[in-house]
């Protein structure tokens, strides 16, 4: 059973979530809140759940990234947000976060991407790949079949889901150097240059993995 917990600070959009998820036999929704600080915790001060489905935009006119890069140490977060913003995505990603669905995501999308968050998978609505990539755009040439070696491959993969290199290093069994040298030539490979573009390219990546294509995808569009 996984636990979760819902934050948004419109009652009315948080309590339907949470009835949503509630409905779900495998998902035990714990609390309700306004916003993270409002969180029960338990007497060793953990939150003492699988999955924190945040919203983006909390009272302000700013995201709440810092708050995702404070919890993502604890707790799996799956951002649920009314933007479909490709800066408001990565920079939820970059902070940590699992996944990102919107608002439009119906009850049985949003308990699927809670699953896949509280497995500890990536989760992006498929609907927001198309939109990052539009927005900063495409480089199918370079992007084509580089060639990744594994290890390679399982660093872009722990990218996508928002690790550190520490992370990744910890998760890899590898020191942060080794993953440090890993992405750089990720890098160089892929033709990226900033980390939002190769955070583009990791996702890219994990979507064309988890849908069994080759590195590059195949056809047109790919």
């Amino acid at each position: 059973m996984l636990r979760v917990a819902v934050v948004d600070d419109h009652p009315i959009a948080r309590h339907g979530m949470g009835d949503f998820l509630a409905a779900a036999p495998d998902i035990d929704v714990v609390a309700v809140a306004a916003s993270p600080d409002e969180l029960p915790r338990a007497d060793d001060g953990t939150l003492g759940i699988d999955v924190l489905v945040l919203d983006l935009y909390l009272s302000d006119d700013e995201p709440c990234v810092t708050q995702i890069a404070r919890l993502s140490g604890e707790v799996a977060i799956l951002v649920m947000s009314a933007s479909r913003s490709p800066v408001d995505v990565l920079a939820a990603v970059q902070m940590g976060a699992l996944g990102y669905v919107t608002k439009h995501t119906d009850a049985d999308a949003l308990a699927e991407a809670v699953r896949a968050v509280g497995a500890r998978q990536f989760h992006l609505a498929p609907h927001l790949a198309d939109i990052i990539q539009s927005a900063i755009g495409a480089r199918p040439e370079p992007l084509a079949r580089p060639v990744l070696s594994p290890r390679e491959q399982d660093t872009l993969t722990y990218l996508a889901r928002g690790f550190t290199h520490q992370q990744t290093a910890t998760r890899m069994g590898v020191s942060k150097t080794t993953v440090d040298t890993y992405v750089a030539r990720i890098r160089a490979k892929l033709h990226v240059g900033n980390k939002a573009e190769l955070t583009m390219a990791a996702l890219r990546y994990v979507e064309w993995r988890q849908r069994g294509l080759p590195w590059g995808g195949t056809g047109a569009g790919s």
